[in-house]
């Protein structure tokens, strides 16, 4: 699904309900976990995408869970061929063919919960020496890192990923795309993040 570059968090909530996982026939207890899972999913997808920065968001959700003792959101680095971007990406970051885009595959945890994966193009020049060097030697996630430039998040793709159960802890549950603009509008990074079923918490799976 495509967004237009801005939406009211109010008009995104909507969007997040009115779309629930589709639901699986199953028995009557099942069907009512399913859609406290369901709601919890829409709830987190509504704060993803009205929000600038799905790190704080993780953040918040991982302390009002209770998912860890210290709710802080850790990016375990995934090895990975490298990924170069797309044309359409880089028209989307505004670089041309031959400025250097770096690709970061990470898992984002909260304690010993894996919340969500991502794939993020960051083009390094828009970045202090500093911020590529924690980039490149820490497990702080793009969003800590780059908080400095109060960046604005706009979504560019939302998908809902359907499955056949009750969500186990590695089940994909949702998928954002999103372009991240530092506060003066130049394009910095573009991420495509995949939520997993351990985002809802252990009462919920």
């Amino acid at each position: 699904m495509r967004l237009p570059p801005t939406l009211p968090a109010t008009v995104l909530a909507c969007l997040a309900v009115l779309m629930p996982l589709s639901p699986a026939r199953a028995d009557p207890a099942e069907a009512v976990d399913r859609a406290d899972a369901a709601g919890l999913a829409a709830a987190l997808r509504a704060r993803i995408l009205a929000a600038p920065s799905a790190t704080a968001v993780l953040e918040a959700w991982c302390a009002e869970r209770g998912l860890a003792p210290e709710p802080r959101l850790v990016a375990q680095r995934l090895p990975a061929p490298e990924k170069p971007p797309s044309a359409e990406q880089r028209r989307r970051l505004g670089v041309g063919p031959d400025e250097p885009v770096r690709y970061r595959r990470v898992r984002l945890a909260c304690g010993a919960h894996v919340l969500s994966e991502a794939d993020n193009w960051y083009v390094p020049s828009r970045l202090t020496p500093e911020m590529n060097r924690a980039l490149d030697e820490t497990d702080a996630p793009f969003g800590r890192v780059v908080r400095p430039l109060a960046p604005v998040r706009r979504n560019i793709g939302l998908r809902l990923l359907e499955h056949a159960a009750r969500p186990g802890r590695d089940t994909p549950l949702f998928a954002v795309d999103a372009v991240l603009a530092s506060a003066a509008g130049q394009p910095v990074c573009e991420v495509a993040e995949t939520y997993l079923g351990a985002v809802l918490g252990p009462g919920a799976l």
